[in-house]
């Protein structure tokens, strides 16, 4: 670890998130809120971490996240995303577990653009036979 601060950038559906990882007791700050007080759902701090987890750092980093855009669910899969980026800049060796977990794929799944007819990407008005 030769600096003091690591950063990486995860991104899912619209969500964008820019994660700082900092030598320290584990606290996890989402736009200046604890994550408990950002995210309601128990699932999603779950998801939030899972790197940690998975590479046995819970404890080790002090982790800041700046996250815009999507809901909730996008925003804790960016998060994840943007510290398994941030943990490999840290060290290069927890890159086979990342990897094997899929916390390294960026989650190409996008929402699907409204055409022209339809109501939306892909309902259709309502049919009617006479």
């Amino acid at each position: 670890m030769a600096s003091a601060k690591f950063y990486g950038t995860g991104r899912r559906k619209k969500s964008v998130a820019r994660v700082y990882l900092t030598p320290g007791t584990g606290k996890i700050t989402i736009n200046k809120r604890d994550i408990d007080e950002y995210f309601g759902l128990d699932t999603l701090k779950v998801i939030v971490r899972q790197p940690l987890a998975a590479t046995e750092t819970d404890g080790k980093f002090d982790i800041l996240v700046n996250v815009h855009g999507g809901g909730y669910t996008g925003q804790a899969g960016a998060i994840r995303h943007g510290i398994s980026r941030a943990l490999l800049e840290a060290d290069k060796e927890y890159r086979p577990v990342l990897k094997a977990a899929g916390f390294l794929t960026r989650d190409p799944r996008m929402k699907e653009r409204k055409k022209p007819g339809l109501k939306a990407a892909r309902r259709a008005p309502q049919f009617s036979k006479r």
